[in-house]
């Protein structure tokens, strides 16, 4: 698989390894969790797009980032709804909704509804730093 390619479904194990460092493998192809409070962007207020870091596709604008005090980045919106999946995530004893790059299927977080926050949608995206890369506004 060449590195260049848009055809993410054809990548092996092999070629995500090859591609993403161990910790960003644990969290995009094995849907790990970064620790709480320690990612790159849980804090920043700079102006731009999130990208996923596996693939490069837009997924979130920092105008949609809140502080929901949770310990990782927190949106109340995706980008565009084609920007992601969700999906039934039943691991560690719970039910929650699985958040993934609608372009490449890397693990981005999860999704979390009704949690009384005051913005729009009443929705925490709840994302993983080390599943993003921030391509700041000039």
């Amino acid at each position: 698989m060449t590195e260049n390619s848009n055809d993410y479904s054809a990548f092996t194990e092999d070629d995500w390894k090859a591609k993403l460092s161990p910790e960003e493998f644990y969290v995009l192809r094995q849907a790990g969790t970064e620790p709480a409070g320690v990612g790159e962007y849980t804090n920043t207020t700079t102006e731009g797009i999130y990208r996923c870091r596996a693939c490069g596709a837009e997924l979130f604008r920092s105008t949609e980032k809140f502080d929901a005090h949770c310990g990782w980045p927190a949106f109340f919106s995706p980008l565009a709804g084609d920007a992601i999946i969700e999906r039934e995530d039943r691991s560690h004893g719970m039910v929650r909704t699985e958040v993934l790059c609608a372009n490449c299927e890397s693990h981005l977080g999860h999704v979390f509804a009704g949690e009384g926050f005051d913005t729009p949608t009443d929705l925490r995206y709840c994302i993983n730093s080390i599943s993003m890369t921030l391509d700041e506004r000039k």
